[in-house]
């Protein structure tokens, strides 16, 4: 059972199993499919540079309920947000994120390569992006190949706790990765805050698997390429939700939404807003 279902389990079963609300499951109304949370995945990023303040801002002006990041740590020690672990693909330098020193990883162009209108755009720091949106929209953290910066999980606690966001109202802070035990550790060091396990291997969706993750996660985030419905219904009964990513069509995130996932990762949150 999920860490933070373990209080009210029996309620909650009572309501699932009622026939109150079996009667309303059955046709989903418009209110209820806004259930779905609408994740940008690294901001707008079908519109806007991913990973960058233009990107999170639009996805906050399309009404996006969550911004997707991904937080990496330079050489000199600056939590800083980047996917990959170079900086070759999406910035005008060269070289891996760890290798740099934040002083010339902000020296880079993180926004040109996607247009005109974002030359300049800086990499920003997880300070940064947790002051500008805190309170704004949710923000699901990734925790980017951690085994590659040892000692991470304790400076995004750190940040997060200095700003009270270690007890998350709304449970509007999330913290994810691929990497399950940074995921364990997390959760020990910040138990209230939910964390979400990344796969796209269905070897991780077998009840064994599950039944593990359920002792440590909130939300199993899997590829939509694994996505079925008796999958959604497993993670469902173990009292976990279930987020996937990524979507870049409309044909993709109808398919979630049929799925009735919790929440859809994209980068385009119009494909996907259920209010449509």
């Amino acid at each position: 059972m999920a860490k933070r279902l373990l209080i009210g389990t029996g309620v909650a079963f009572s309501l699932l199993f009622s026939p109150f609300s079996q009667a309303f499951a059955e046709e989903p109304t418009v209110g209820e499919r806004k259930q779905v949370d609408n994740v940008a995945h690294r901001g707008a990023t079908g519109y806007a540079p991913e990973n960058t303040v233009a990107a999170f801002d639009l996805a906050v002006d399309m009404k996006a309920d969550y911004i997707e990041i991904d937080v990496q740590r330079s050489k000199d020690g600056e939590l800083v947000l980047i996917h990959d672990t170079t900086v070759d693909r999406t910035t005008n330098g060269t070289g891996k994120v760890g290798d740099l020193t934040f002083e010339q990883l902000r020296s880079l162009d993180a926004g040109s390569w996607k247009g005109e209108q974002y030359v300049g755009e800086p990499i920003p720091t997880f300070d940064e992006i947790l002051d500008r949106y805190r309170g704004k929209v949710g923000i699901l953290i990734e925790l980017k190949a951690p085994e590659l910066y040892p000692g991470i999980e304790e400076q995004v606690a750190e940040a997060l706790t200095e700003r009270n966001l270690d007890k998350p109202q709304n449970e509007k802070i999330i913290i994810q990765s691929f990497n399950f035990e940074s995921m364990k550790k997390t959760n020990e060091l910040l138990p209230q805050v939910p964390i979400g396990v990344l796969t796209s291997n269905r070897a991780h969706t077998t009840p064994e698997a599950l039944q593990e993750f359920s002792t440590y996660a909130d939300w199993f985030n899997p590829s939509y390429g694994i996505v079925t419905e008796e999958l959604v219904k497993n993670v469902h009964s173990l009292g976990m939700k279930i987020g996937s990513w990524t979507v870049r069509s409309q044909a993709a995130g109808d398919f979630l939404l049929d799925m009735k996932v919790d929440a859809i990762i994209t980068d385009y949150p119009d494909y996907v807003d259920p209010r449509n």
